[in-house]
């Protein structure tokens, strides 16, 4: 747990810290950019630290983002980082190795920043199968989520790969886009309700391991599979293994639930006193959109718990004051 100190022990490491920040966002995508925003405008010290490596990068463009739909993900962050500049928040490039008691926030290669407050918003990867040219098209013309980028691929021949129990219901869903749409079984094992909805759905079922994908002039093709057939596709969709960037967060011993990922209130407010957590970091479902409104919200909150802090603090100096007077 993180907790506020100034011994001896602590301040020989760091330093006095004059400059106090009153947050500290780790992490310069949709979530962490939209919480500096606020808190910027609320007139707080905010520092925003960007490792630089989003989780979108691989897709040329994003939807399902009001007013910025079609937008590629770069452009919308060269934009974010400009808006809150104006505010005065601070945005550095580099990483974050750890943070300390007393929310001492520490880079690699050396530099130690102060916070009063920490937010983390260092989103996730997407841990991709072993499938030969899978990694290759990723955010091209292997896909994941249907409301993100099935709309550019309507009405053409769509695969789903069978590498995870939700790529059922990735099929079915998909078929609002194509009447075309065949799920290839991979290592997947489909009950007997499945294979009726995949039936009833008119969907289109092969047994059989894949191999690997097949481009032709940087487009993909078909799938292969291991016993020589071509399945004719345009585009796939699978399911990635998503994995948190949590890794600050489990060093401050932040709770989990059952499926290891760090526990939140509605605000992204975690266990560990004075730390947020938001987007992808906490929410493996959260489009760019939602990842936003979280920030937003926890923006909110931490400007809240600090005013209680520095109402708490005026009380006192004023009572002090007082007494001196007396």
């Amino acid at each position: 747990m993180i907790k506020t100190t100034n011994d001896k022990n602590t301040r020989a490491q760091y330093g006095d810290a004059d400059e106090v920040h009153d947050v500290v966002v780790v992490g310069a995508g949709a979530a962490g950019l939209s919480a500096a925003l606020l808190l910027g405008r609320a007139r707080r010290k905010v520092v925003v630290i960007d490792a630089g490596e989003p989780r979108n990068a691989p897709a040329a463009h994003m939807h399902g983002f009001l007013s910025r739909d079609g937008l590629p993900p770069a452009t919308l962050l060269d934009l974010g980082r400009a808006e809150v500049d104006r505010y005065g928040v601070q945005l550095l490039r580099g990483r974050v190795e750890q943070i300390d008691h007393g929310y001492y926030v520490r880079m690699a290669g050396g530099v130690v920043l102060k916070a009063r407050r920490v937010l983390i918003a260092t989103g996730l990867r997407d841990e991709l199968p072993d499938i030969p040219g899978v990694r290759e098209r990723w955010g091209k013309d292997v896909l994941h989520c249907p409301y993100c980028h099935a709309y550019e691929v309507r009405d053409q021949p769509l695969a789903v790969l069978g590498t995870h129990p939700g790529a059922v219901h990735q099929a079915l869903l998909l078929r609002q886009w194509s009447d075309d749409v065949v799920l290839l079984s991979h290592t997947l094992e489909l009950s007997p309700q499945e294979r009726e909805q995949l039936e009833a759905r008119g969907l289109y079922l092969i047994e059989g391991e894949i191999k690997q994908l097949v481009v032709d002039d940087d487009r993909l093709r078909g799938i292969e599979l291991a016993d020589g057939r071509v399945v004719p596709r345009t585009a796939a969709f699978l399911f990635p293994r998503p994995v948190p960037h949590d890794e600050l967060l489990t060093r401050l011993g932040c709770a989990k639930d059952g499926q290891g990922w760090v526990v939140t209130d509605r605000t992204g407010r975690t266990s560990v006193p004075g730390v947020w957590a938001v987007g992808n970091v906490a929410d493996p479902r959260a489009q760019v959109v939602a990842a936003a409104g979280m920030g937003s919200t926890a923006a909110f909150a931490i400007n809240t718990d600090l005013l209680d802090e520095d109402v708490d603090r005026a009380v006192e100096e004023h009572r002090h004051a007082a007494a001196a007077i007396r």
